[in-house]
């Protein structure tokens, strides 16, 4: 069984992730590497490689 659209989470959730998302492309657009986009944004490398 799926999810409803915006898979179970609350607008201000599915906002905060959608920003970090944001920022993470901005990273690469910049040529930054994983490790370092991840510890400037605070997060482990495995969501910035997803």
């Amino acid at each position: 069984m799926g999810y409803a659209q915006g898979g179970g989470l609350t607008n201000e959730l599915r906002f905060v992730r959608e920003k970090l998302r944001m920022e993470v492309a901005e990273g690469f657009r910049h040529g930054d590497q994983k490790a370092m986009i991840a510890h400037d944004l605070r997060v482990s490398v495995r969501p910035v490689q997803r």
